[in-house]
């Protein structure tokens, strides 16, 4: 082994709370089963995270922190159990703990906040499947509550609900002044040439050609003792500027903070204890060392992320002794260093000249957080899917809401329409496919919100003052790697080469046209798209028109995005997406 001279490896740690409101439509409901919920989660949403922070790891690490992120949904609930004195009282005064040492900063360059409220979404959205004007409301709905209720502003890095990121993100988040965004780090390695696919343990299939934008590296490596199915590559393991081209040839730029997959899986089982630090870290401390990959300009830097009320994250033990215990350990261990995001940053700044792609995806509890979604697309390949059912839906409600809003109409009735929509874009609703009070809870909040905006929507319809453009779904592909491998009875399959795009597009004046327009070789082709409509169980008030075509085979690289025009000659374009096309 080679000498480590000044090898470092920094960590940092966000815990993740939320609770979505259980019946959209009617966000003051409340029954036993909420009760006993929110009751067994009482330390962890007033006092675990201050005894983490204040007890242990602001006593013993310099530059040590940890980052949380709270939906406004689960804020907005444990108010309401302070105020009504729910769950016997267990809330009262909830948030005084955490907003004791929510000033508390570290001893770093930044003074990074020992406890760092990131950016989030207020209702718990999947932000990569949402319109980027949604992405800006719910994050600067998230700012306001953190604000009111801790007294700190949040830390301007966000932490996407699921993990789930798209780099079509980019440019909303920017326009809402995002710093640096965290995503699950598989996706950073399957967007390299030659990646080590480790097939159906995976869990995922391999990665699409067109994902797999930048340079080809050596030094991969497996994990041990750890469940770690696929390769990863620790010199990825450091925040970097991600980039995002737009139709109209702009590049947008972030920074991107990667999750670690399976260290971070570990650790939420508990901690220190179940995760041995020490020893599954040691060997990405000897691998770069071994390799000579480390950089000391940005030495590895890697989040390790849970939910921080579930599992073994979020008992007592994880929050005080095994903390204390890592906080024991890393005062012992020059090789490692737990730092907030913030300080590392301030020391080790990336170049945002150095950009690079990142596959789309999610953490790996979302049915290994495969590029397309999939865990929010279930049952797709059924004649009817629940989570399809519910897109439809949405589509048309922030069609017709943003039309209203639009056209300058602006009193209670519209926000309360608009708080609605945001409610229905919780990730929950699409997760807990099959169960029926899961399953309809878009479209409950769509039928209300509707009979609220109707009067003003049905004015703008008749007088011809529609000057919104069409909502557009971003588009999904079946099957995923067109003439590549898809899933068979257990076994990877060849895929059929005959690729299909699909979309909901709706638009309350009518829509005059849908194209898809593939980009190949420098020229665009514009293929008319076949519009139906999606069947439903749920009785919507409004649904999106469903929309496919086939793509032609054998083209390779492409670049491709949705052109839709309503009968008021309003355009809209979704974002510009990639396929390979064997």
């Amino acid at each position: 082994m080679k000498k480590s001279g000044n090898v470092k490896i920094y960590f940092g740690i966000h815990k993740h709370m939320h609770q979505p409101y259980y019946r959209a439509a009617d966000t003051h409901y409340w029954d036993g089963e909420k009760d006993g919920i929110f009751g067994s989660r009482a330390g962890n949403y007033t006092q675990f995270l201050k005894d983490a922070v204040d007890q242990y790891i602001g006593g013993g690490l310099p530059r040590g922190g940890l980052s949380t992120s709270w939906s406004g949904s689960l804020i907005e609930q444990l108010n309401r159990c302070a105020a009504d004195g729910l769950c016997g009282g267990a809330f009262g005064g909830w948030s005084n703990a955490l907003r004791s040492i929510a000033d508390a900063a570290t001893d770093g360059k930044a003074k990074g906040k020992r406890m760092a409220f990131t950016d989030f979404g207020f209702f718990h959205p999947l932000m990569a499947l949402v319109p980027g004007r949604d992405i800006v409301k719910q994050i600067e709905m998230h700012r306001q509550i953190i604000k009111d209720t801790f007294g700190v502003d949040t830390s301007r890095t966000l932490f996407p609900p699921e993990t789930a990121f798209h780099v079509r993100m980019i440019p909303w988040l920017n326009k809402a002044g995002v710093k640096a965004v965290i995503y699950d780090s598989i996706h950073r390695y399957r967007a390299c040439k030659d990646y080590p696919y480790a097939g159906m343990e995976e869990g995922m299939l391999p990665p699409n050609p067109a994902e797999q934008e930048n340079k080809a590296l050596d030094g991969w490596m497996r994990l041990t003792n750890v469940w770690a199915p696929s390769h990863i590559n620790p010199s990825l393991l450091r925040p970097e500027y991600i980039k995002y081209e737009d139709v109209d040839g702009t590049v947008h730029k972030i920074i991107g903070i990667p999750a670690e997959r399976y260290i971070g899986n570990e650790d939420a089982r508990g901690g220190y204890g179940a995760l041995q630090y020490e020893h599954v870290l040691g060997q990405i401390y000897d691998h770069l060392v071994q390799t000579n990959t480390f950089d000391p300009k940005h030495p590895p830097f890697f989040l390790l992320h849970s939910d921080g009320d579930n599992h073994g994250g979020g008992a007592d033990s994880y929050y005080r002794h095994n903390t204390g215990r890592m906080v024991e350990w890393l005062r012992n261990d020059s090789r490692f260093e737990l730092c907030t995001v913030d300080d590392y940053l301030a020391d080790f700044p990336p170049d945002p000249k150095n950009a690079v792609h990142l596959e789309p995806g999610s953490w790996a509890g979302a049915d290994n957080g495969d590029p397309q979604f999939r865990k929010w697309f279930s049952m797709y390949e059924q004649p009817y899917s629940p989570d399809l059912n519910s897109w439809a839906v949405l589509t048309a409600l922030q069609n017709c809401i943003y039309t209203v809003q639009d056209a300058g109409i602006s009193n209670g009735k519209v926000d309360h329409a608009m708080r609605l929509l945001l409610t229905a874009e919780t990730s929950c609703y699409w997760y807990w496919t099959g169960q029926e009070i899961w399953d309809r809870q878009v479209t409950d909040a769509a039928n209300a919100a509707m009979s609220l905006i109707r009067p003003e929507l049905d004015k703008i319809i008749s007088s011809g003052a529609d000057k919104t453009g069409p909502v557009i779904f971003p588009p999904w592909i079946t099957p995923e790697n067109p003439g590549g491998k898809t899933w068979g009875h257990g076994c990877l399959k060849d895929a059929d080469k005959e690729g299909t795009v699909h979309t909901f597009v709706y638009d309350v004046s009518g829509l005059s046209s849908v194209n898809l327009v593939l980009r190949t070789g420098g020229k665009e082709e514009k293929i008319p798209m076949k519009g139906g409509t999606y069947p439903s169980q749920t009785s919507p008030s409004i649904t999106g028109e469903y929309y496919t075509v086939k793509l032609p085979q054998g083209i390779g690289d492409v670049r491709y995005y949705i052109e839709a025009v309503d009968k008021k000659k309003n355009v809209s374009v979704s974002s510009l997406e990639r396929i390979y096309l064997a």
